[in-house]
């Protein structure tokens, strides 16, 4: 399924336009990114968190050449599935 196909479910299904839904679906998500660039979470009940978290510097290998590389600590975006969605998923399959 694609962000259209989204837009457009909702978009029956509420009697808004294609235009809005699609509007209000981009608007969603640049606030979602811009809270993770912020460092900031997003906890939707029922649904999951979003949060930053930070990657430790480690040591990497080159699979080339073996030669060991450091690879620098860094901030990364995740994703953590509520309880509630996890069980119905669960129910599904």
């Amino acid at each position: 399924m694609t962000k259209a196909d989204i837009v457009e479910d909702i978009a029956q299904k509420t009697g808004l336009t294609k235009k809005e839904v699609a509007e209000t679906v981009d608007l969603f998500l640049e606030k979602i990114g811009n809270l993770l660039v912020e460092g900031k979470h997003l906890e939707i009940r029922g649904f999951g968190t979003f949060k930053v978290k930070e990657r430790k510097e480690r040591m990497a290998r080159n699979p080339r050449t073996g030669e060991a590389v450091p690879v620098p600590s860094r901030k990364v975006p995740v994703f953590k599935v509520s309880k509630m969605l996890k069980d119905k998923v669960a129910e599904a399959t």
